[in-house]
């Protein structure tokens, strides 16, 4: 598989959210994944698929990736957790209206990011691959998800 050009520059980028960056590689190179640190260079939305596939209104795979990518950056999919995680920007919990629906992680946590030529369809791996150093999902895009996601959750209107 073929790794697009600016992947290799953003996970390089990712992996100088640890101390050692070559530690993140080599864990990437030993078992597919790496235990990065939260809240330096980026924290993460945790996002059930549930919560997701209301959103998007399907479960369909090539369905879901095309509207994450509307979040304008990386995501991970962890398929036997049934869970996505949007990488944003560092950003403080506390303002984060939607902590009890989808947990922000930050400051003193850590997320497994999957190597960059992981895209699934099962286990932890990419949903959206990270296509540029920096580059994260905005913060209201995920929340507007999250919105709409609770709302037909619920029974609203799309």
């Amino acid at each position: 598989m073929t790794t697009p050009r600016g992947v290799p520059a953003a996970i390089d980028w990712l992996a100088c959210a640890q101390a050692e960056p070559h530690q993140a590689h080599q864990e990437w190179a030993a078992g597919g994944a790496a235990l990065l640190p939260l809240g330096r260079r980026f924290s993460a939305v945790c996002l059930s698929s549930r919560l997701v596939h209301a959103a998007v209104g399907t479960a369909d795979r090539d369905t879901i990736t095309a509207a994450l990518a509307e979040l304008h950056g990386p995501v991970i999919h962890n398929s036997l957790l049934h869970t996505y995680h949007a990488l944003i920007t560092p950003y403080p919990p506390a303002r984060w209206a939607y902590g009890e629906i989808a947990p922000m992680l930050s400051s003193g946590q850590f997320l497994s990011v999957p190597a960059a030529d992981l895209t699934g369809p099962t286990g932890l791996h990419w949903a959206v691959r990270p296509h540029s150093a920096g580059v994260l999902c905005s913060v209201p895009a995920v929340a507007a998800l999250v919105d709409l996601g609770l709302r037909l959750q619920s029974g609203g209107a799309r």
